[in-house]
């Protein structure tokens, strides 16, 4: 049975944003880049724009793509390559209905500032398609590189939330450690909508009633259904007794999608390897458990991405649209 704990709907913030999140439904989307590469290994970005047409043609509701400055080796994992924000220019260029998300920027290593301007920009070329993840960052090794300090993270993504939230009035007055801003001078363009969707990932070194109050829907990761039923339970709690709006709770979920559609699982690093039925399942019990999107992640995906693409809609996107 649906959560009951799930609002008759969430705010309206931008087209995006009304789109890809509907209470007691769950939609699809994808992250970037779709192409399969061993751990270690760099993808080789080829035909990326053709596939993110082909995502979009297919029906699939978003295409996500994380902020990763630096290779870390330790990781395994250079994620899509290009800057996150040349990049959802170019998507926008080529796209016309599909989301774009960021999943997550790493606000303690960008000037808020920056962050909101490039954000703000990409959400009016794309005529409202932005939703910005934004993350207090996982990588220590990036941190020195850019003179900044690891275990402060918190605090500066705090406030880096707070500045953003800031310029997207006219004329701001606002005053942190990002800066001062006096009420004389403006940030120019303003999002299409009321404000930037933005989506808090995980706990981003702050308390849980702060990611409650402060995000416009939580990004999390893969659990066992019980647990996850658990901490979706807990998040929309907290909203209820802060007097906040419903909001969307969104997942990853690496898949190995399989040639037998009715191929049991197998695990696989933050999810499993399988046939469709399962897949199709799996995601069934969480819609029920309140989780509003999925964003699948194929690098581990045997078969060719195209293939796959096509059998995810054609298999599970009627049922997830």
């Amino acid at each position: 049975m649906l959560d009951n704990t799930q609002t008759a709907s969430f705010p309206r913030l931008n087209t995006a944003y009304n789109r890809v999140f509907q209470p007691g439904r769950l939609s699809l989307g994808l992250v970037l880049p779709l192409e399969a590469y061993v751990v270690g290994a760099e993808p080789t970005m080829k035909g990326h724009l053709k596939a993110a047409r082909l995502a979009e043609h297919l029906g699939f509701s978003a295409l996500w793509l994380r902020d990763v400055p630096f290779n870390v080796p330790s990781f395994g994992d250079a994620g899509q390559i290009f800057d996150p924000f040349v990049y959802l220019g170019a998507l926008a260029c080529v796209t016309e209905r599909i989301a774009l998300g960021t999943a997550s920027i790493i606000l303690p290593l960008r000037h808020p500032a920056h962050v909101a301007k490039a954000a703000a920009t990409a959400d009016v070329l794309s005529g409202g398609r932005l939703l910005m993840g934004v993350a207090s960052g996982d990588r220590p090794e990036e941190y020195p590189a850019m003179a900044q300090s690891y275990p402060d993270r918190g605090a500066r993504f705090r406030d880096s939330v707070e500045y953003i939230r800031a310029v997207g009035a006219p004329y701001p007055l606002h005053q942190s450690a990002q800066g001062s801003l006096s009420g004389g001078i403006d940030l120019l363009p303003k999002p299409t909508g009321e404000r930037l969707p933005l989506l808090i990932t995980g706990g981003s070194q702050q308390a849980p009633d702060w990611v409650a109050q402060n995000g416009d829907g939580w990004m999390t990761y893969p659990r066992d259904a019980a647990s996850q039923g658990r901490v979706i339970a807990d998040y929309r709690a907290r909203l209820v007794a802060s007097g906040q709006p419903g909001k969307p709770v969104m997942q990853s979920l690496y898949a190995d999608l399989l040639d037998d559609a009715e191929a049991t699982a197998q695990p696989i690093h933050l999810g499993f390897q399988s046939g469709s039925g399962f897949l199709r399942r799996y995601l069934r019990e969480i819609e029920t458990l309140g989780v509003n999107h999925v964003a699948l992640n194929l690098r581990f995906n045997q078969t060719s991405i195209d293939t796959t693409l096509k059998r995810l809609a054609d298999d599970l996107l009627p049922d997830f649209a």
